[in-house]
């Protein structure tokens, strides 16, 4: 009786736990318009509009919360610079190098007032070279992979990412 009501109790949580992974944002496609922009919006935790790449805000959600994994390249564990080359990849169908620093001798360099959304931002975490990458988005906020937070937005102006921010850019 005791392990049929644990047997129970499991076959509960994982049947919560796969319907809460099946509202993805891949779901969202259901959603009228402004749904999709209140949705992301609170995913994200800026403001989504009309003027947003709806691929990309899509994409993202869909990484958010991935543990970060040194050299890891999928849902299980990722790193910053494959995070960026799926994205993308997957929204703009375009292949970047495999780390940071490829990737930013791919990049022309701009001024960070002129940052918009989807354009690059390289960070030196470690010393005197690029460790770091993410995708801009408004507002200062940007997407990475975090090696404590995994896949999560962060800002700009936060103190650590003003001390390590190094350059950003656009694909050439």
């Amino acid at each position: 009786m005791l392990i049929s009501r644990n047997i129970r109790i499991f076959i509960l949580i994982a049947s919560i736990v796969g319907l809460n992974a099946c509202r993805s944002s891949k779901n969202a496609s259901k959603l009228s318009k402004k749904e999709k922009y209140e949705y992301y919006s609170q995913k994200l935790g800026f403001r989504v509009d009309e003027n947003s790449n709806e691929k990309l805000m899509e994409s993202i959600v869909y990484w958010l919360g991935t543990p970060y994994k040194f050299s890891g390249c999928d849902k299980n564990g990722i790193d910053c610079s494959c995070l960026v080359k799926n994205i993308y990849s997957e929204v703009y169908k375009i292949e970047l190098k495999r780390n940071s620093l490829e990737i930013f001798d791919a990049c022309n360099i701009k001024s960070k007032e002129k940052l918009k959304e989807g354009d690059l931002v390289f960070f030196k975490t470690e010393g005197n070279k690029i460790s770091h990458i993410g995708i801009y988005l408004k507002d200062n906020k940007f997407v990475h992979a975090s090696t404590k937070k995994g896949v999560m937005i962060s800002d700009l102006k936060e103190p650590y990412f003003e001390k390590t921010y190094y350059k950003c850019g656009e694909t050439k």
